[in-house]
């Protein structure tokens, strides 16, 4: 007993200094932040310690430290690689009208209609190309990286309609990033129709904002 409650306070110290070594300082509040990829490998290096020290009997305290230390590699390596990825497409994106969101270890990028596509059309508007030749890019760069492609309609007009809608204008964006040498095995299309909407489908300005394409990035 003694030698496993060990094994567990080594793997809650091992995660504290993996979450607070890499802890950062938002230079617009002030405020302390830890990044995502310390949060995973803190998560996995928790995680790691305390199957290892179940499943090394004979040195439970050694089997923690080994599972901490490979659940914290594979923890950090995913959130260090999204959170690179998101801070390129911050930087590639920057005054184009698409919003980036990061949630976890998914990246959303959220391209409102008015840039998009004209109201009622399904192709994409020639200006829009190089927004997402620039997505297209990163993408690419980030190879271990799938791509969900959801479609959105406010709820003006019939639900067949609106449904044909997302999936067309999905599949417009899903398309043009093909064409740009993403691999379509990475491209997943879906439309929802005005199913998830964001904002007052009763206002003007609600309306707006649920007419939207988005992209969300996960690693493969």
């Amino acid at each position: 007993m003694k030698i496993l409650i060990k094994g567990h306070f080594i793997a809650l110290a091992i995660a504290a200094v993996l979450m607070t070594g890499c802890a950062t300082v938002d230079p617009y509040t002030g405020e302390k932040k830890t990044s995502n990829a310390a949060k995973g490998a803190g998560l996995g290096a928790l995680s790691g310690a305390l199957l290892g020290a179940l499943t090394n009997k004979d040195d439970r305290g050694k089997g923690a430290l080994i599972g901490a230390a490979a659940g914290g590699a594979v923890g950090g390596g995913i959130g260090y690689y999204m959170d690179r990825q998101e801070a390129v497409l911050r930087q590639r994106l920057e005054g184009s009208g698409v919003r980036v969101q990061r949630i976890g270890d998914e990246i959303k990028l959220i391209m409102p209609g008015n840039i998009t596509f004209d109201s009622g059309r399904t192709d994409l508007k020639t200006q829009f190309y190089s927004t997402l030749d620039s997505v297209a890019i990163v993408i690419n760069e980030f190879n271990k990286t799938r791509v969900l492609v959801d479609g959105h309609t406010d709820s003006t007009g019939g639900a067949d309609l609106n449904q044909r809608l997302s999936e067309s204008r999905a599949g417009s964006v899903g398309r043009y990033l093909v064409s740009q040498q993403v691999a379509s095995g990475r491209v997943y299309i879906a439309g929802y129709g005005p199913r998830n909407p964001v904002a007052d489908n009763s206002t003007v300005s609600g309306r707006a904002m649920n007419r939207r394409v988005e992209l969300t990035l996960r690693s493969l």
